[in-house]
């Protein structure tokens, strides 16, 4: 075994989980409902993305990245499997893997994933060869283990579901073991392998839990010993991990300040995070809709939004340094201050492999889908997904709309037609909405600096460097033949005044409609200025507030700002004007 093959088996077991993460989310309900065990794990997990770094400076990035209760076990299980060189001895990998897992749970439940890693540690000790073309029969009783989890835990058997967390390990090692025993990547869909016990019944409202979920890196002193009796004491879910001085924690409490009193008595906090254990599902069912609407997260659509909407999103990749995350998972002012430093910042595309999931994952949990696909001048989207249509969809349940749009246009446009849908009743009114907001709808970018595109290779660095000693502010629009530059502008309060005509010029004045305004590293200039300005010209309109597309972002850089709106015969009426601002996002 190679370590570029090994690579190549991380990389489609990563894939698979992530196309699939949005299930994950929706039936979390162990330890806590908080719908995001899903996201956890995607995020957790990302250092196995793409990973061209020595197997133990991976397990070292696992052990920071870890996040959620089920994200700190799996990546205990994947730091100890890459330290102990899977490509040299894959049994002694898996067994070191099993062992750090187990040993950083304060409290070891059956029934979580813990059952999938018992499950498969006994293959391995029980498998003659452990280089075992294909690994036989290794896939159905990982499967057996999971549906296991759904009549262990009572918080399971209530609930009617498998335990989220082993299924997210169950579907990257499935992704992991095919890839690695040279097998075609076609897989069975997660529905069809576990049925109903991947459904959460309708009305389902999770037990509220108070308190936070804590994630934490603590350096140790010269003396210092990770506190775990003190932190047993504290709360609940303990999940600890150790290398060298550093060491990662995890747990639910009430008490967030004690625990960190008491870390801080065995040495120095490195990094501090902290949520609210209150279920966060959408306030729409996604279930109610005759047409379930997927974009593309191109289009300054956040995740809480989307929820909120009840649509899907598929994300590109982010690249900032040696790290690689789906865009919607990427922190902006990570982003952003990245940029600044001088940091290398890109993007890439889903693998097609991933895309293909991503149908799959879609059809397979949704009766109808519309799939609002940024501009195929953009990327390859289209014409992948309209592929896999042609290959896979017999019975025409998937629409794919090359909308020829992206960043904040497509936004406003997929915000507008997954409103629509809620109340359509077929599919080709919404296909006609979406069709119609496509043409009326507008955007333009503000740009503060050249060099972040001449950077990206999408302008001459020459350019970007008599431009900016110029001080000219590009202003562009997204069209069906890609960007194009709509004006120049030396100041903001220029930028903002063209902002102000083509409202104007666009919806008439004082008009109703959808605006966006989108900001980069630029949220107190858009609240604080742009916001008030717009809003006092035009009372009847919706206005959203919310962060520039990441894949925006990355190429436009720091300082950018913009502006979609679509007209009120498309958007909807209303009478009132509302501001809807993500500052969660933020």
């Amino acid at each position: 075994m190679t370590v570029q093959r090994l690579t190549a088996a991380l990389g489609v077991g990563y894939e698979r989980l992530a196309a699939w993460s949005d299930l994950l989310d929706a039936i979390n309900v162990f330890p806590v409902a908080d719908a995001d065990t899903g996201r956890n794990l995607v995020v957790s997990l990302a250092p196995l993305h793409r990973a061209d770094a020595h197997p133990g400076a991976v397990a070292r990035r696992l052990l920071l990245s870890a996040t959620g209760n089920s994200g700190n076990i799996a990546c205990g299980f994947f730091s100890g499997f890459m330290g102990a060189r899977p490509e040299v001895d894959l049994r002694a990998a898996v067994r070191a893997g099993r062992s750090r897992a187990l040993e950083s749970i304060a409290d070891p439940l059956p029934g979580t994933m813990l059952t999938v890693l018992d499950e498969l540690a006994r293959y391995f000790e029980q498998l003659p060869d452990a280089a075992a073309d294909g690994f036989p029969g290794l896939v159905d009783a990982l499967a057996r283990s999971v549906h296991a989890t759904a009549e262990t835990l009572p918080t399971l058997q209530a609930a009617g579901v498998v335990d989220s967390g082993a299924l997210g390990l169950f579907l990257f090692l499935e992704g992991f073991f095919c890839a690695w025993g040279n097998r075609a990547h076609e897989f069975r869909p997660v529905t069809e392998i576990f049925g109903r016990r991947v459904r959460l019944p309708a009305g389902y409202v999770g037990e509220r839990r108070e308190g936070c979920c804590v994630d934490t890196v603590l350096r140790l002193g010269p003396e210092g010993d990770a506190p775990a009796a003190a932190l047993t004491a504290l709360g609940t879910s303990v999940v600890v991990q150790q290398d060298r001085d550093r060491v990662k924690i995890h747990l639910h409490t009430r008490r967030p300040d004690a625990v960190r009193r008491a870390l801080e008595q065995a040495g120095r906090v490195e990094r501090w995070s902290e949520g609210d254990l209150a279920p966060k599902r959408g306030s729409i069912d996604r279930r109610r809709s005759v047409v379930h609407i997927v974009t593309d997260a191109a289009g300054s659509i956040t995740r809480e939004e989307a929820d909120e909407l009840g649509l899907t999103l598929l994300s590109s990749y982010i690249l900032v340094g040696d790290r690689s995350l789906p865009e919607t998972l990427v922190p902006p002012d990570e982003l952003y201050r990245a940029m600044r430093a001088g940091v290398k910042v890109s993007t890439a595309q889903a693998s097609v492999f991933e895309r293909h999931q991503n149908c799959q994952s879609l059809l397979d949990r949704h009766e109808r889908v519309v799939y609002l696909c940024v501009g195929s001048v953009y990327t390859g989207n289209y014409a992948v997904v309209d592929a896999w249509k042609r290959a896979h969809d017999r019975d025409d349940r998937l629409t794919v709309i090359d909308t020829g749009l992206a960043s904040g246009r497509l936004g406003v446009v997929a915000r507008a037609t997954a409103r629509f849908a809620q109340e359509a009743a077929a599919r080709e009114p919404v296909t006609a909405f979406a069709a119609s907001a496509a043409r009326r709808s507008e955007e333009y970018l503000f740009l503060d600096r050249l060099r972040y595109l001449a950077a990206g290779g999408r302008l001459s660095k020459t350019s970007g460097f008599l431009g900016d000693l110029l001080q000219v502010k590009p202003i562009i629009t997204p069209t069906p033949a890609g960007a194009v530059k709509a004006g120049t502008a030396r100041t903001r309060t220029e930028q903002l005044e063209f902002a102000l005509a083509k409202l104007e010029r666009g919806l008439g004045s004082g008009g109703a409609g959808l605006i966006l305004l989108e900001y980069s590293d630029t949220c107190d200039w858009v609240d604080g200025t742009v916001l008030p300005a717009v809003r006092s010209r035009h009372p009847a309109a919706e206005i959203a507030v919310c962060p520039l597309s990441l894949t925006s972002g990355a190429h436009m850089g720091p300082g950018t700002w913009g502006v979609a709106f679509l007209p009120a015969a498309c958007s909807g009426p209303g009478e009132d004007a509302v501001v809807v601002e993500d500052h969660a996002a933020r």
